[in-house]
């Protein structure tokens, strides 16, 4: 464990080093959670777009999906493990480049990971078929989300890994979850469909 913490530490130190200005503001720019509004909204127009009467239960489940990222994020991991991020860690804070506000205590998991894997996993899942190119872009968002945290020295590298598998995880469980429902529903209407024929 010892050696993990200290590879963590190291990793940090290097991505968080690699700074200059214009790096700094594209980061705290990718890290936001506001400027994705827009990137949210094609998302749901796309749904929409694309599954038409189905989609309102699609929506549900997605917004399920972030809920249960977010909470998971914070009680069930920051709250329990109680990990300091690096920027609230006194042997590590003064070795890191800052360019915004610390956060929260804790830092395991990564909340921001956790969320845009879980997204980009549930979105990928439901849309490849029709959109082939969906996973590369939710993926890559996601990854490059991830590691703004690592370069603005609010989280490990592990709270970030750890962060992402978990929200993918979260993602396809939740579009696998609503893929049984969908199915269940529409053997239900098959069948109320035979019985009144």
């Amino acid at each position: 464990m010892e050696f993990l913490a200290d590879l963590d530490t190291r990793l940090l130190l290097l991505i968080n080093g690699l700074h200059n200005g214009f790096m700094d503001y594209f980061m705290v720019y990718l890290s936001s959670r506001w400027i994705w509004i827009p990137f949210y909204l094609i998302l749901i127009y796309l749904i929409i777009r694309q599954y038409k009467s189905k989609s309102y239960l699609i929506l549900a489940f997605l917004l399920l999906t972030m809920i249960l990222s977010d909470q998971l994020s914070v009680h069930a991991f920051k709250n329990v493990f109680e990990r300091l991020r690096p920027c609230h860690n006194p042997d590590v804070a003064p070795l890191l480049h800052m360019v915004t506000d610390c956060g929260g205590r804790y830092g395991f998991v990564s909340s921001h990971a956790f969320n845009v894997f879980a997204l980009a996993s549930f979105i990928s899942f439901l849309m490849y078929r029709t959109y082939r190119w969906m996973p590369w872009l939710m993926f890559i968002w996601a990854a490059l989300v991830s590691y703004s945290r690592i370069y603005l020295g609010v989280h490990y590298p592990g709270d970030v890994l750890a962060g992402a598998l978990l929200g993918f995880l979260d993602g396809f469980l939740m579009v696998w979850l609503y893929w049984h429902v969908e199915g269940w529903r529409e053997r239900k209407m098959d069948g109320r469909a035979e019985a009144e024929g």
